[in-house]
């Protein structure tokens, strides 16, 4: 059986550990910072298998030479030349099988230009789905657009939520509070948000993770999915000051009082 283990590094980065139960083979996403994850495989004895990336940002890939300088591992990623360590380069809709599941690969870009996810159905390894999306979904929030657009933002968005909703979502952040800050401060009167806030503190004051969410509570919590409902449009509007009700323009005025608030 496959089981996830979370690796914190720097300030508040995740890097996960998927882990064979039987054989101790693992893969890592997004190692930005090579020692927390050699401390966790020497301490459990784990012979790394393969690395995962979702874009090119440093703090996702620092430690990928560390590595794999001891010995050839396969690194799995964007098709970007800014990262060279990169042995198979992957395109949207790529499917790739590592300890005996498979991975199906979206490009979502707007974080970054290169952004992808990766995606593993529920299967006899694991009982769950899980999403493994970088930077473009946080748990109440969405990645800051550095090289995309809005629209690339949105759409990319859109295609990470049509998976089922039952989906665990691992993101690389520990963003949730700051987030569901802004939510409450866009839907001051939002249940969903204030409740959702109160576990999520009460996880961190216990010294737990917020992270795995679902795309379920996302789209009960997020205000940058819920872009077209009309609580949330009229405040946006009326802090913009705008009329424009579209849903694009929405949530470029949600994504701009974001990066300002």
């Amino acid at each position: 059986m496959l089981k996830i283990h979370l690796i914190k590094a720097f300030q508040d980065n995740y890097i996960w550990c998927i882990e064979d139960t039987t054989s101790h083979d693992c893969i890592v996403v997004d190692p930005g910072d090579s020692s927390p994850v050699k401390n966790y495989l020497d301490k459990n004895k784990l012979t790394l298998k393969g690395i995962l990336i979702t874009h090119h940002h440093f703090d996702h890939t620092g430690g990928i030479n560390s590595l794999t300088e001891a010995a050839p591992i396969d690194v799995y990623g964007p098709e970007n030349p800014k990262i060279t360590s990169i042995t198979h380069p992957l395109k949207n809709n790529d499917q790739i099988t590592l300890l005996g599941t498979r991975f199906l690969i979206k490009e979502v870009p707007g974080h970054t230009l290169d952004h992808i996810a990766f995606y593993s159905e529920k299967d006899t390894s694991h009982k769950d789905s899980w999403l493994f999306c970088g930077d473009t979904l946080f748990s109440a929030g969405c990645g800051r657009l550095f090289e995309g657009t809005p629209s690339q933002m949105l759409n990319s968005l859109k295609t990470l939520i049509n998976f089922p909703h039952e989906t665990e979502v691992y993101c690389t952040h520990e963003y949730t509070l700051a987030n569901l800050s802004f939510a409450k401060a866009v839907l001051p009167n939002s249940e969903e948000t204030n409740t959702y806030f109160n576990h999520c503190q009460q996880k961190i004051t216990e010294g737990f993770s917020t992270i795995p969410t679902t795309i379920k509570t996302e789209l009960s919590i997020n205000p940058f999915l819920n872009c077209t409902k009309n609580e949330l449009v009229h405040a946006v509007c009326k802090h913009s000051n705008s009329t424009d009700n579209s849903e694009l323009a929405i949530f470029t005025a949600l994504r701009s009082w974001k990066d300002n608030f």
